[in-house]
């Protein structure tokens, strides 16, 4: 079905006098390179990751393969108690902001996949707690969190939505922009104090640009950079989701 093709596992786990801190697993859906992947092992996970793509720069250990068939399997066989968390992000060409506004100007039609709603299907069949992530535009999912790279002092705008299957976090507060986002608008440049994580040329970043502005080193591929979310925002979710279940463990 897929091909398991195990990479870098990261960073080393802190141990304790008992050995190795434990980890709960999460398994990393659509992965691309891994930047929502790292920020869940910021926070505290062991993270599987899952793509259809040859994934090379992976940090951690991942499958190739369909994610949803692999998912599919993995709930028919149990072997989904495993984990204890699902992270997702099917592919947002469908509903985009930026693909839907480009294919409207160029007469190319909505012709992308939209696998937002058997993503669904399947993380609610799993019985776990999940997140499922899209950029803005027409994707049909729940916003239950919006993240902006000003929240974490990043060098990119990037807002994501995340909608949270079985478990609930607060929203933070959004932080005024405090500037442009630097390149070309309608032949005119414009500079500012963000960059802009997509496409190439108009007074696009440079690929170190990218990773210093996205907190990503281990990828210098353009086309991963652009794709990614960087890992600010899922360590933010991951301590949320921990700390949330600490309490509610001390609590019964």
């Amino acid at each position: 079905m897929t091909e398991l093709r195990v990479f870098g596992e990261g960073p080393s786990v802190p141990a304790t006098r008992s050995g190795r801190t434990p980890r709960p697993r999460l398994l990393d859906l659509f992965s691309c390179a891994g930047g929502a992947a790292m920020g869940y092992h910021r926070a505290g996970f062991a993270v599987d990751g899952c793509d259809i793509a040859d994934r090379s720069n992976y940090p951690f250990p991942y499958r190739r393969g369909d994610a949803l068939a692999y998912l599919a399997h993995l709930i028919a066989s149990g072997e989904i108690r495993r984990y204890a968390f699902v992270h997702a992000s099917p592919p947002c060409q469908h509903g985009c902001a930026l693909t839907v506004g480009t294919n409207a100007s160029q007469g190319w039609g909505r012709t992308h996949v939209d696998l937002v709603a058997p993503t669904r299907d399947l993380l609610d069949r799993t019985g776990l707690p999940y997140v499922m992530e899209q950029p803005n535009g027409r994707a049909e999912i729940r916003k239950d969190l919006t993240l902006c790279g000003e929240m974490f002092g990043l060098g990119v705008i990037r807002h994501r939505n995340f909608e949270l299957g079985d478990w609930t976090a607060a929203q933070p507060a959004h932080i005024p922009h405090r500037g442009r986002v630097r390149g070309y608008r309608h032949g005119r440049f414009y500079d500012g104090p963000y960059v802009a994580a997509y496409g190439n040329g108009g007074g696009k970043p440079t690929v170190p640009e990218l990773q210093t502005a996205m907190g990503i080193t281990w990828t210098d591929v353009r086309e991963e950079l652009t794709e990614a979310i960087p890992p600010a925002y899922t360590e933010h979710i991951g301590r949320a989701y921990l700390a949330a279940t600490t309490s509610l463990g001390a609590a019964a």
